[in-house]
């Protein structure tokens, strides 16, 4: 049995960014557990750019913002574990995980998890049709791509808008293959702006919303797929029906929180984030366990991911040092046009200001959002349009928090 203060599950964005930040709160015994050879996480694998705009303040690639942190975790002398996979979290934080060399186990004061997400499979979708060669989550493909130089097709078609999908769409046509289309179940995308404009429009891809691929072809290998659009239950609609010739499909089609290890610690999860429930220190429901990054919730910036992250490390650290954190008293609530708040719990007498992070439920013009206790209004924000795909940040000032009452409130308005 091995003892460390502060114990990291994951080495990706949100482990790097979260060991870094407890270390700088004064907790120096902080390790990592990370089962690839190297820290970095999903970042190793995205060579485009675009990452680092808020954080940093610069346009880097994302293994060049991964070695930012990395960099971090050298200069403290941070210790990682590589080739480690956790298996196991107990609720008295106690870690077993398994190594080359043997099982390890790891008491520790506070545990911090940043195990990122997961695509969502074929199996998960019920794509009718056969199953050849040719089918990959656009992660996989990425992967194939740019880390191990394989290319994993010649004609393609995309199904879902997701991030990776259609920065999947760009890479295929910079490396010679053609993009026949991106199909979206939803009637809008699922991806940034930015995105849609640089990777869909800049390169002349077609981008078919309400529209599903109902079945694949081919034997050994794809030879087409057929594509349909659907009615208001995302049915597809027999009639219209057609074929698309190609020879690889790529599945864009969600994330999901790898949540495993937070079930088997008796750690509650909300259903509509995938991730646990925590207070503003990203605290779980079990005390001294805490969560960050895309295990919590799924971030379309990176730059979004650290900072959730570094508010997690320095709450563990908090932990550590006095043995418990101020009781999160007041709950959070979606109103209208929101889909989810996250924290879900806040405490009336924090000493910082606190940000609240949201997504809406449907595309939106400009709106104005309104944080509420009771008849009192903590804060309002305007923005020009609002969207399921890109995250929102409203922030509360801690005097305003000392007056309110349960529970406190998100809604939208939309302006004209």
């Amino acid at each position: 049995m091995l003892d460390h203060d502060i114990v990291v599950v994951g080495g990706g964005p949100a482990g790097m960014a979260a060991a870094a930040a407890a270390y700088d709160a004064g907790v120096k015994d902080v390790v990592i557990l990370d089962r690839e050879e190297e820290n970095g996480g999903i970042l190793r694998q995205c060579i485009h750019n675009g990452f680092g705009l808020h954080k940093l303040g610069r346009e880097l690639t994302g293994p060049e913002y991964a070695a930012v942190y990395k960099q971090k975790i050298e200069e403290r002398g941070i210790k990682t574990y590589n080739l480690t996979m956790v298996t196991d979290i107990s609720a008295d934080r106690v870690v077993t995980a398994c190594r080359r060399d043997g099982i390890i186990k790891i008491r520790a004061k506070a545990v911090i998890l940043a195990m990122g997400c997961r695509e969502r499979s074929r199996g998960a979708l019920n794509i009718p049709g056969t199953r050849p060669a040719g089918v990959y989550s656009a992660g996989t493909a990425q992967k194939l791509v740019n880390c191990e130089g394989y290319m994993v097709g010649k004609r393609v078609v995309i199904l879902g808008s997701g991030d990776i999908g259609l920065i999947m769409a760009r890479r295929m046509s910079l490396q010679g293959a053609k993009v026949e289309a991106v199909c979206e179940i939803m009637p809008y995308s699922g991806g940034l702006t930015r995105n849609i404009v640089q990777c869909l429009e800049d390169y002349n891809i077609p981008l078919y919303l309400s529209t599903t691929v109902a079945k694949i072809h081919g034997e050994r290998r794809v030879e087409g797929v057929t594509v349909a659009r659907v009615d208001e239950n995302r049915k597809p609609i027999k009639k219209t029906e057609r074929y698309i010739p190609c020879d690889t499909l790529l599945l864009s089609c969600g994330l999901i929180p790898e949540n495993e290890l937070t079930r088997t610690a008796g750690i509650p999860i909300s259903p509509v984030t995938g991730g646990a429930i925590v207070d503003e220190h990203r605290q779980t429901e079990i005390a001294g366990i805490f969560a960050c990054g895309n295990v919590l919730q799924v971030h379309d910036l990176v730059d979004y991911v650290s900072d959730e992250a570094e508010i997690a490390g320095a709450g563990a650290a908090e932990f550590v040092k006095n043995g418990s954190l101020a009781a999160a008293n007041l709950q959070t609530l979606p109103g209208n046009g929101v889909r989810y708040v996250l924290p879900q719990r806040v405490s009336s007498e924090a000493k910082e200001d606190i940000s609240l992070y949201l997504r809406v439920t449907q595309p939106f013009g400009r709106v104005c959002f309104t944080v509420k206790s009771g008849d009192e209004v903590l804060s309002t924000a305007v923005r020009l349009k609002a969207a399921p795909g890109e995250m929102e940040k409203l922030n509360i000032k801690s005097e305003k928090l000392k007056t309110a009452k349960e529970p406190i409130t998100v809604s939208l308005e939309e302006l004209k």
